[in-house]
């Protein structure tokens, strides 16, 4: 908004000057004005807002919420990062340099005035504390990216579950590898549900699998150690020796496979070396549950329960299907929550073999597709995507494996 709104304007570490009174005023119109497309996303229909602006006055968090005490449906959860650790903010201030800011800004000249940004921003700092407890404002402060939590009067269920993802998420790079299992006996028949071993050539695409993902996991080690080492070079004749020890350490780090508990999931995870691998298998990750429906082709559902399948094809997130366990998209994204907290909360990379259904929920969540479009996305068989969490947005590769050739090529 403020570069909408102002983008006539001085963008650099000036605008953030606390003892510039034009700019302050500036910054406080587009804050309030911000405000107020957020209230009317949230009395449209949504559930949590983030007002993601420098509210690190005083007086600042004072003019929001006093506009917001007008708003009785809407509560109000402050948080505060605070950062100590100077290495750490060596590296948010590298990050920093990718967002929307300092897009195609010259690197060196960026990175100077984002510490000018910063300086301005400290001059006016007032951390969140004694205003806020008394008049008990709920409020959560992350130190060091989580190390420490200070929690203050939360109460209700989305406050509590915004402090619980908020001790859970973190900063490091790493690989997260998704895709559906190899093909089985079921995929060549047509028939949905059911646990049929791999076919053939998903025995072929097991043993590729685990090949790529070895090789992906080595490059992206050296990846991780060349920026470490460049981040603590001073050119000298250790470097080498840095980087090689980085290589090492890197390349040695914890890897996770996850699969579901049927078995065309844990048979294309069979050529992974234990000993190289945390190899874990998760109900959790199972193939949504078709009730009568399990064994069936879609063919077979629409000649023998022709109404089911027009309730389903008129309405895939909320149908659920018949009989005893039967499931729905939406029955199916409750079962995942818990394991994508946990996949916000690893530090490691890891690989998910799971099934169409987990696979576009997973990958919906982790690429901000829509909840409608989501049971809507191609994820064919014998696809890998790579995803990368990044300050601002997701990196994501995607690799078909070619059987003539026995590989994977990026598309």
């Amino acid at each position: 908004m403020r570069r909408v709104v102002e983008n006539s304007q001085d963008q650099s570490a000036s605008f953030f000057d606390p003892n510039n009174q034009d700019m302050k005023r500036i910054r406080d119109e587009i804050a309030l004005s911000v405000l107020e497309q957020l209230i009317d996303w949230l009395k449209d229909g949504g559930r949590v807002a983030i007002h993601d602006a420098t509210n690190s006055t005083l007086a600042r968090r004072k003019l929001l919420i006093d506009r917001l005490e007008r708003e009785p449906e809407i509560r109000v959860l402050l948080v505060e990062s605070v950062c100590t650790d100077q290495s750490m903010l060596e590296r948010n201030f590298c990050l920093k340099l990718s967002g929307p800011d300092y897009k195609n800004r010259d690197p060196v000249a960026a990175l100077a005035d984002f510490r000018s940004r910063v300086a301005n921003y400290e001059k006016a700092y007032q951390p969140i504390g004694d205003w806020e407890e008394e008049n008990d404002i709920q409020f959560c402060k992350l130190i060091n990216v989580g190390k420490k939590v200070i929690a203050y009067n939360i109460s209700g269920y989305l406050s509590g579950q915004c402090i619980f993802y908020l001790m859970n998420f973190n900063l490091n790079e790493r690989q997260i590898f998704v895709t559906r299992h190899g093909e089985s006996e079921d995929n060549i028949s047509g028939s949905i549900g059911g646990d049929a071993p791999l076919s053939g050539k998903g025995k072929k695409f097991a043993k590729a699998l685990a090949k790529f993902v070895q090789s992906q996991r080595i490059k992206f080690a050296c990846e991780l150690a060349s920026k470490e080492t460049e981040l603590g070079s001073n050119g000298g004749a250790q470097d080498y020796a840095k980087a090689l020890q980085n290589t090492v350490k890197f390349c040695n780090s914890p890897f996770t496979i996850w699969t579901s508990m049927l078995q065309r999931s844990m048979q294309t995870a069979e050529h992974f070396d234990p000993d190289d691998y945390d190899i874990k298998h998760i109900r959790f990750l199972n193939e949504i549950n078709s009730g009568i429906c399990e064994g069936m082709t879609y063919q077979e559902i629409q000649q023998k329960h022709p109404n089911e399948y027009s309730s389903r094809q008129a309405n895939k997130l909320y149908y659920r299907y018949p009989g005893m366990g039967g499931e729905s998209y939406i029955d199916v994204i409750h079962r995942l929550q818990p394991m994508i907290v946990e996949l916000e909360r690893m530090t490691q990379s890891c690989l998910i073999i799971t099934h169409r259904v987990v696979m576009r929920i997973l990958l919906g969540y982790l690429l901000d597709w829509t909840r409608e479009e989501m049971p809507h996305m191609m994820v064919p068989i014998h696809t890998v995507y790579e995803l990368r969490p990044k300050p601002y947005g997701t990196e994501l590769k995607k690799w078909q494996y070619i059987e003539e050739t026995d590989s994977f090529v990026e598309f």
